[in-house]
């Protein structure tokens, strides 16, 4: 997230410093003038020194032990009693039921068949094949008398 914030704010103050027409038009001279025409920067006075400061002694820290923890108890291990053994109940048995007979199906009346009419013979259009000339046009202006100029002597 944070490149794509990059990516779109450099472009950003780029345009924004070249958008001002005078720095565009000062960035064209001083290109073209080449590095002899940059003045040397001046130099900078030094920096004071920093004071110093007397460094603080912390006290040491308190050094008591720390206490013990106690100890887990150990618990009885618990015992379950048996599982019951007595038998599953028999499930009672399907009784079978007659198999059933269903009616004959009805015959069904026979649809007569129908033919139908013959499609009509359609011609398909002819695709051209070659591509038509382009008209010329006269390269030349036609001469209009009235707006001629009149013959030098």
């Amino acid at each position: 997230m944070a490149v794509f914030h990059q990516i779109l704010v450099v472009p950003l103050i780029l345009a924004l410093s070249l958008s001002s027409i005078h720095l565009t038009l000062a960035a064209r001279q001083l290109m073209q003038a080449g590095p002899a025409a940059i003045p040397p920067m001046p130099k900078l006075p030094p920096l004071p020194a920093m004071p110093t400061v007397p460094q603080a002694t912390l006290p040491p820290l308190p050094t008591t032990p720390l206490p013990t923890m106690p100890t887990v108890p150990t618990l009885p291990k618990p015992t379950l009693p048996p599982m019951p053994t007595t038998p599953l109940p028999t499930m009672p048995t399907v009784p079978t039921l007659p198999k059933p007979t269903l009616p004959p199906m009805p015959t069904m009346p026979s649809v007569p068949k129908m033919t139908l009419p013959p499609l009509p013979a359609i011609s398909l259009p002819t695709i051209p094949t070659t591509i038509p000339s382009i008209p010329t046009f006269p390269t030349t202006m036609p001469a209009i008398p009235s707006l001629s100029p009149p013959p030098s002597n």
